[in-house]
C-alpha cells in the first residue's frame, strides 16, 4: 500500500529524503558536541578538533575549538583552541580566510602574550600575511607585512625552537621584497636609463646584501656603471660575481667583461 501510494504521490519520497537529512544533520551537530554528562567535555573537544584539523575539515574543528574558547575560560585547552582556529583559517588557504587568520593570532598575542606558544602564534601571524604575498611584479603590500611581523618574532623570541623555519620563510619573503625592487633597476637598464637602474640596483643591495638573485644584480650594476664611464666602480661587482658564484648564468659574460674593462 505505501509502496503504491508513493508511486501516486512521488513527493512522498522527497518529503522522506528531507526527513533523512535533518535527522542526519541532528547527529552531526550532536558530534559536535561534547557528549552528555562528559567528564572532560573541553578535553573531548580539543581532542576531535585536532582530529578534525588532520582530516583538513577546517570548519569541524574551527566549531570544537570555538566551544572551548567560548564556553571553557578556565580550560587548560584554551590558548591551544585559539591557536587551532586560527590555523584552520589558514588551513582554508583564502584571502578571506587568512585574514581571519591573523585576527585570531593577534588576540592570541594580545591575550597570552607569556604563553609558551606566543612564539608560535607570531610566526603564523606572519605566515598569514606570507602566503597572501604577490609576484614580484605586483602590490607587495603583503610581503611588507609578513618581514614586518617575521621582525618582530627574531626580536621578540630569539631563543625559539622554530628559528630556523622562520628564518627559510622570511629569506624568501625578502627575495620577493628585494626582487620587486631589482626588477625595477632591470627595467630602466633596458630603457637605457641607467643611472636609475644604478640607483634601483644599490638600494637593494644595500637593503638586502643576501639577496639571493645577487649575481643578476652585480652583473647589471656593473654594466651599468660601466655604461656611464664609471669602470673603477663597475670592476669590482664583477669580481664579486666571480668570487661569490660557481654556477651563474652570467658567469661567463662577467669574466669576459671584466677583462675587457681591465685592458681598457
Amino acid at each position: 500500500m505505501t509502496e503504491r501510494v508513493c508511486r501516486v504521490y512521488p513527493c512522498c519520497r522527497a518529503a522522506a529524503a528531507l526527513v533523512l537529512l535533518i535527522a542526519a544533520a541532528a547527529c552531526g551537530n550532536k558530534q559536535l558536541a561534547p557528549p552528555p554528562g562528559s567528564a572532560q567535555p573541553d578535553r573531548f573537544l580539543f581532542e576531535r578538533g585536532n582530529e578534525a584539523m588532520q582530516k583538513k575539515q577546517w570548519m569541524n574543528a574551527r566549531t570544537y575549538f570555538q566551544q572551548i574558547v567560548d564556553n571553557y575560560p578556565q580550560s587548560p585547552f584554551r590558548p591551544d583552541a585559539k591557536l587551532g582556529m586560527g590555523d584552520s583559517y589558514l588551513g582554508e588557504g583564502s584571502a578571506e580566510s587568512a585574514v581571519l587568520a591573523s585576527n585570531e593570532f593577534r588576540e592570541f598575542l594580545t591575550f597570552y602574550p607569556t604563553n609558551q606558544r606566543a612564539d608560535y602564534a607570531q610566526y603564523k601571524l606572519a605566515m598569514s600575511h606570507f602566503n597572501q604575498m604577490r609576484a614580484p611584479e605586483r602590490d607587495q603590500t603583503e610581503t611588507r607585512e609578513a618581514l614586518k611581523e617575521f621582525d618582530v618574532f627574531f626580536q621578540k623570541f630569539p631563543n625559539s625552537a622554530l628559528t630556523p623555519e622562520v628564518k627559510q620563510n622570511w629569506r624568501i619573503a625578502r627575495d620577493r621584497f628585494s626582487e620587486a625592487s631589482y626588477r625595477v633597476g632591470l627595467q630602466y637598464y633596458r630603457q637605457r636609463w641607467y643611472p636609475g637602474a644604478i640607483a634601483r640596483f644599490r638600494e637593494v643591495l644595500r637593503d638586502d646584501p643576501g639577496f639571493t638573485n645577487r649575481d643578476a644584480l652585480y652583473f647589471y650594476l656593473a654594466e651599468s656603471l660601466a655604461k656611464t664611464d664609471k669602470t673603477p666602480e663597475a670592476i669590482p661587482y664583477f669580481e664579486r660575481l666571480i668570487a661569490e658564484f660557481d654556477q651563474s648564468e652570467y658567469l661567463e659574460e662577467a669574466k669576459k667583461r671584466l677583462q675587457e674593462l681591465k685592458n681598457q
